[in-house]
Parts: C-alpha cells; structure tokens; sequence
C-alpha cells in the first residue's frame, strides 16, 4: 500500500516505486557487555567509543578493543581518525594513532578521500585529498562559512546540523575543493545525521526518532523528504553503511537494523542479540 506520502507524490507526477516508502527494517538489540555513546560505520567497518573514551571495532560479529582514547572516532575513504577530550585530533597511520595539527571536536572521513568536522566553536572545516595522502601530522585545514555542530560527508555530498537542529546540504564538495560552494537549508530538524557510503542519510530528531531521507539522487542531491523509521526504542545516534543501520540509544546501547537477511541470521544464531518489538 502507498503512503499519504507516495500518493502526493503520484499526484504532482513524480513516480516512485511501492518498496521505496519502508518506514522501518528488523531491529536488533546487540549483546556484547559493551555501551557505546557514538558509532560509525563505513566501507563495511564498525567502530565505536564509550563514555570512558575506550573505541572498538566490529569484527567478526563481536566488539574488539581498540588502543588509545577517543570520544568521537570515524572510518572512511579518509582513513581511521578521531578526537580525543582535549579535542586533539588523531589519525591511525601506520597501525598507531598520529597527532594531525588543528582541533575538532567531530570528524568524518566519509567523503571522497578527504575529512570534515566542527571545533568547539561549531566551526566548520574539510582537510582535502592531498593532506589525506600525504601521512603528514602538519596539515592545513580550509575553513568552510557558516556554523555547525555536527558534519557528515559521503563519496557525493556533506549534510550538517547546527545548534538550533536546522539541517543543511554543502553543494559542490569534491575531494580537491572539500570546502565546497554555498549552504542549502533543508526542511526538518534533527540532533544529527550520517551520511552512508552509498549517499542516503540518516539522522536522529530531538526525541529520539530515527529518520531517513527520500529520494536522494545525482540530479536532486537533497532528496524530497523525511521518513521517520517505526522503533519503538529512542535513540540518540546514528550510522548506515551497505544496508545496516546501526544505533545507540538513550542509554547507550547498540542496536542493529539490518536490510542483510544473512547479517541478521548470524547475529541472532550466535545469540549476541535479540528482535525487538
């Protein structure tokens, strides 16, 4: 059956197919003694930190630990980076964590080979591809207008949110002009968004609804509007990579919503989660 939605759509001549309106996949509780305040997926790869600052790593259906100290971590196109407590910001090179000049208190490595983040100051910076590759810990980051509190980028664009949850679209990013040219607001509210590998976006409301943004293409970058997914639950994070959604909640436990019948059939034969209702 079509939503009200899909039914608007037909009448102003767009056409869409029955399957795109799904409000919500299976969601799975993850068991594995580990609480997460920030997740992020990526090109396959999971990692995650708690509130003490420990990052894991999801790897063969369990949390491993990883060394060092975070409080925000990414992998992406860009590599493995993070921020610590003091804001510092780290990159995994050569299997151990390098200082990189500058302080972020978020970043995001999934663009095209170059990152993104917001200071303490909610401002908005891209280090590009040639800083990426170079393994350089002396970098220059380009400073992007506007403030943010929140940055995400994919292989094609950067989404953001600021400090009153406006959300808007960054046009023109390119992996040798991360800066990009001019903001786009877009409709809605949200605490915060990622943008998966394949370029659809999720984010989380400031009630804890989980919602997907429709009809996102290479002609119409910003899609057409917000699907809230049906959990039940509450959550406050958010990351989608290849199918999985992965979620932490209000009290920082890690769900999984998984589109990969194969991934879901794994998770719950080794009993490291349970459906939810």
């Amino acid at each position: 059956m079509f939503s009200a939605v899909s039914l608007l759509l037909l009448c102003v001549g767009i056409s869409v197919a029955p399957d795109l309106f799904f409000s919500s996949f299976p969601l799975l509780k993850v068991h594995m003694n580990v609480k997460l305040t920030q997740i992020d997926a990526s090109g396959g790869e999971v990692y995650g930190v708690s509130n003490d600052s420990n990052i894991y790593h999801w790897v063969n259906n369990s949390w491993r630990q990883v060394p060092g100290e975070l409080i925000h971590v990414t992998f992406g196109p860009a590599g493995l980076w993070g921020v610590n407590r003091e804001n510092i910001i780290l990159k995994m090179q050569d299997n151990n964590w390098m200082n990189v000049s500058g302080f972020l208190k978020q970043v995001d490595a999934g663009g095209d080979i170059f990152l993104g983040g917001v200071n303490a100051q909610d401002n908005v910076y891209c280090l590009d591809q040639s800083y990426i590759v170079s393994g350089s810990s002396c970098v220059t980051f380009t400073p992007l207008d506007g403030d943010l509190k929140y940055y995400s980028c994919g292989p094609e664009s950067c989404w953001g949110v600021n400090r009153a949850n406006n959300i808007y679209y960054r046009h023109n990013v390119s992996s040798m002009a991360c800066q990009g040219t001019q903001w786009e607001q877009v409709e809605g509210s949200l605490e915060m968004l990622e943008v998966g590998t394949d370029g659809l976006v999720f984010g989380v409301d400031s009630e804890g609804h989980v919602l997907r943004r429709e009809g996102i293409t290479a002609e119409n970058p910003v899609g057409y509007f917000w699907v809230p997914m049906s959990f039940s639950e509450r959550f406050k994070h958010v990351s989608y990579d290849n199918g999985s959604v992965w979620l932490i909640s209000q009290d920082d436990e890690v769900y999984l919503s998984a589109t990969n019948p194969t991934l879901w059939d794994i998770i719950e034969r080794q009993n490291i989660g349970e459906a939810q209702g």
